[in-house]
């Protein structure tokens, strides 16, 4: 017996072997209970059991309304907070009569409120619900804690509509002690171009996020706390002198105006050399408001301007939200009362799940101020940008697909790929065969009467005197080089397809903090270590964000865009495949 018959042999034996220990598992299985299975091994599993049983499973039922909504007909926050915890839903009706009684409390509500303290001032939240839930241990009960809220509570979270309606549930109970003010991203603009229009459509229907919208353009502006702070979502208007100049805003609008008062309401920055000029480096020359470049709208402002409103309105400080930090808060220079001209609040920790930063809230009443901060809580895990699992399998399966082509390509020895190999008498014949077949079935449909010419040069081949067929005359020899290019293009699209398969969550991170479209050159390739290095540190993954902090462009805008990157993605596909060829 040759030792190729052995080999065949052995693994004959081995595939019996295992058939029969399969057949002796299946016999020792509970009869009649076809949850039991057991593996090639003999261990034993239950079907009907969860696989990572330390993880509780989503709440399944829906609560009736009778058990969400008292008799009074306000809804019950406290178990909604634990139903959105375990992963539960409302039906569509009770989602659309929660954001519909919240809308109607808003519609009341003036442009500017007025807060006594005590009172908890919150950034933003974006869709962090397990951080949103956290925040309430730390801060207190809205039963017994006054909340302001300073907005931009949906996009980049996964349960932007949960966080929205169980803070509308609360405001339904505490109308008078829970306040809410309108951010940037509560905007039919941004909840399209970011996440939480897909979230609404995913979760339940195009009547939701409408009833969402209608309740953003609703929300308040901004709110004087104690007589003596301007909270606001992101800062001063150039446009705005006096606080009664906030009472001419028209806020009811699907989407602020790219620039005026309400934009600058929303969207101004401190300078990026705020501090540096409250020490008198730059105060004789710098303007009160110049270009916000960064959020390709409305104003960043300087510390003279803020100093000015100050005074203006004989009020102490501004508080605002509005930019990622990564203590969860900032205190800027301060006035001439010791003050802080500027308080900066942020809410949600480790902001999109790349940015590691710690959250704050600020406790404020007569005598005190007070910082709290709390870091990320853990959340369910979800696919990234709510990716379903056919999507997500596709690296595993193109990984495959990449190592059987390999398997395929690497017929030839390092030897055979140096030198050009003649072709063998079976592929020879097999050449031949083909060729002649084309050109008959050529000649055919050219007509009984049409001598159809051939396709190309008819193959020849060359007896030597054993009989053998030892060269073949057109193509003569394969392309080893070009076998070789072959071979070394999808190794390389095999070992990126393994790095996509293995690190997929932090490639759509950064895909995202790209700008959505590719990766930065360069990262597939390199490895993980690239990859975690492109992700790390708060400051990189903030400038890596800045393009999805600013201003999106319109709905028309936005369609010219997608069509360009489809023509960008299709052309860049084609000259890959003519690389590779």
């Amino acid at each position: 017996m040759s030792a190729k018959e052995k080999l065949q042999a052995h693994e004959n034996t081995l595939k019996i072997e295992n058939a029969l220990r399969q057949m002796k598992n299946r016999r020792s299985s509970i009869a009649g209970d076809p949850s039991i299975f057991i593996d090639a091994d003999g261990n034993e599993f239950k079907t009907t059991d969860r696989i990572v049983s330390h993880v509780s499973q989503p709440i399944l039922t829906i609560p009736s309304d009778s058990e969400l909504f008292s008799r009074s007909g306000l809804p019950d926050y406290k178990l909604m907070k634990e139903h959105f915890k375990g992963e539960g839903k409302l039906s569509q009706s009770q989602v659309l009569k929660i954001i519909r009684m919240a809308t109607a409390i808003f519609e009341k509500e003036p442009n500017m409120l007025q807060i006594e303290s005590p009172v908890t001032v919150c950034g933003d939240v974006h869709g962090q619900l397990y951080d949103l839930i956290k925040l309430f241990d730390i801060a207190g009960d809205p039963e017994n804690t006054s909340f302001l809220f300073l907005g931009d509570y949906v996009d980049r979270g996964y349960y932007s509509l949960e966080v929205l309606l169980l803070l509308y549930a609360i405001k339904i109970n505490f109308p008078k002690s829970f306040f809410m003010l309108r951010g940037n991203h509560e905007t039919a603009q941004m909840t399209q171009h970011f996440t939480f229009k897909s979230e609404c459509l995913r979760k339940y229907s195009l009547d939701v996020y409408r009833a969402s919208l209608k309740s953003f353009m609703a929300l308040p502006i901004v709110a004087i706390m104690n007589g003596q702070f301007f909270c606001v979502h992101g800062g001063i208007s150039k446009d705005i002198k006096y606080l009664s100049d906030i009472d001419k805003i028209n806020r009811f609008v699907v989407d602020f105006p790219s620039s005026g008062p309400y934009c600058d309401l929303m969207w101004s920055d401190p300078s990026s050399d705020y501090d540096d000029e409250a020490n008198q480096r730059h105060l004789h020359h710098r303007k009160d408001f110049t270009e916000n470049h960064e959020r390709g709208c409305s104003y960043m402002y300087s510390y003279n301007a803020v100093t000015k409103f100050l005074q203006r309105n004989k009020l102490l400080s501004i508080i605002r939200a509005h930019q990622a930090q990564d203590k969860g808060y900032r205190m800027y220079a301060p006035t001439s009362q010791s003050f802080p001209s500027v308080i900066s609040l942020f809410s949600a920790p480790n902001y999109c799940g790349t940015y590691g930063n710690k959250a704050a809230v600020l406790k404020y009443d007569t005598a005190t101020m007070n910082i709290r901060q709390f870091s990320s809580q853990t959340e369910p895990y979800h696919l990234p940008n709510f990716m379903n699992v056919f999507t997500w399998s596709i690296p595993f399966v193109a990984e495959r697909i990449c190592e059987i082509l390999l398997a395929v390509l690497n017929i030839c020895s390092e030897e055979e790929l140096e030198k050009d190999t003649p072709l063998s008498k079976e592929l020879a014949k097999s050449l031949m065969d083909i060729q002649n077949e084309r050109q008959r079935k050529a000649s055919i449909t050219e007509g009984t009467n049409a001598i159809a010419p051939p396709a190309s040069p008819p193959l020849e081949l060359n007896d030597n005197e054993q009989g053998e067929i030892g060269e073949v005359t057109e193509p003569k020899t394969l392309d080893r080089n070009a076998l070789r290019r072959k071979i070394l293009a999808i190794g390389r699209v095999s070992r990126m397809f393994h790095l996509l398969r293995q690190e997929a969550e932090k490639v759509e991170q950064l895909r995202s903090l790209s700008g959505g479209l590719t990766l930065p050159k360069g990262v597939l390739i390199n490895g993980s270590d690239e990859l975690d290095r492109q992700l790390s540190q708060f400051e990189r993954v903030r400038l890596a964000d800045l393009s999805n902090e600013a201003l999106p462009p319109s709905i028309e805008q936005q369609n010219k865009i997608e069509q360009e990157e489809y023509e960008y993605l299709k052309r860049k596909a084609d000259e890959d495949i003519e690389m590779t060829l």
